[in-house]
């Protein structure tokens, strides 16, 4: 057998997320790059490690075995790298972050600094929506979370870094200084998938309100929606965050309204019996540091509205 560490990287991403488009998107691949990949490892066995049916991807028992092989071989290989890397005195490991959706227009700018500084880390960043988040938060397979809304149930600590605001966005001009909240049942609606702390941040202030939607969108994801409004399908509850170049070139408006913006606060979150690795305590530390400046440097444009 001449199989790859490049095809089991490929192959058990594909095991994880039982899809090749999610497995590509993830592992910053085309589809086809990643197909080529699972196919030339599959060539190496007789037994199928994989199989479709209908338009779903399943791994068979024999994959399961391999995929857990391959795991383990790829756990040794990083060993061995960060046991390279401390040899010559530099800081390795690999620092583990999930992130709501949202999320993914903060937290790359409270990382890149650390890493520039660290080049032995290796980052894992899972971007997804809040009840995932919280979930792999719980199960410890996470050092840090990224939300807006701390989860409850749960033994935590947590440093706040900015403030998380959001409106009602819709794509014409508003025609007036102020909306009363009437406007929204009388309009579309378009919502983020459940799950989602936008979702919930929406579906509070429009059930709070006693505002009957006309009709509801569901869509899952926030760039979805986004694309969404920007068609006219629509309005929606959106935050601030993910919308700085739409609103720049008037693709997008705010439209005023009394009880809007809804604040919150995006928090890095980590469990209270966290056994810290070097990697995670001294990335604590930079943010702790540094925090302040990051958000001077790259988010003053937040307080313009």
């Amino acid at each position: 057998m001449n199989y790859t560490l490049h095809q089991l990287q490929v192959f058990l991403k594909v095991t994880q997320t039982k899809s090749i488009t999610k497995a590509a998107e993830e592992l910053y691949l085309t589809q086809p790059a990643v197909s080529i990949q699972l196919r030339n490892l599959q060539d190496q066995f007789d037994i199928p490690l994989t199989e479709v049916v209908g338009r779903q991807l399943y791994v068979t028992d024999f994959g399961k075995e391999i995929a857990e092989a391959a795991e383990a071989i790829l756990n040794e290989v990083q060993a061995i790298n960060h046991k390279t890397l401390a040899y010559k005195g530099q800081l390795s490991g690999r620092l583990k972050i999930s992130s709501v959706s949202t999320g993914k227009y903060v937290m790359p700018f409270f990382l890149s600094g650390f890493l520039h500084e660290h080049p032995g880390i290796e980052l894992s960043l899972d971007v997804t929506n809040k009840s995932k988040v919280v979930e792999s938060l719980a199960q410890n397979k996470v050092d840090f979370t990224l939300v807006s809304v701390l989860p409850e149930g749960l033994d935590i600590k947590s440093t706040p870094l900015m403030k998380n605001s959001l409106y009602l966005v819709g794509h014409d001009k508003p025609k007036k200084k102020n909306y009363t909240k009437s406007f929204m049942g009388e309009v579309p609606l378009i919502y983020r998938e459940k799950g989602s702390a936008t979702r919930a941040a929406m579906e509070n202030f429009v059930d709070g309100n006693r505002i009957a939607a006309s009709k509801r969108v569901e869509l899952t994801s926030n760039e979805a929606v986004k694309q969404a409004v920007i068609a006219g399908l629509g309005y929606s509850i959106m935050p601030l965050i993910g919308i700085k170049n739409e609103l720049s070139n008037n693709d997008l408006h705010l439209y005023p309204m009394k009880g809007l913006p809804i604040e919150t606060t995006w928090n890095l979150v980590w469990l209270k019996s966290k056994r810290f690795s070097p990697a995670a305590e001294a990335y604590l530390d930079y943010i702790t540091k540094e925090k302040t400046d990051i958000m001077a440097q790259h988010f003053s444009w937040f307080e313009n509205y």
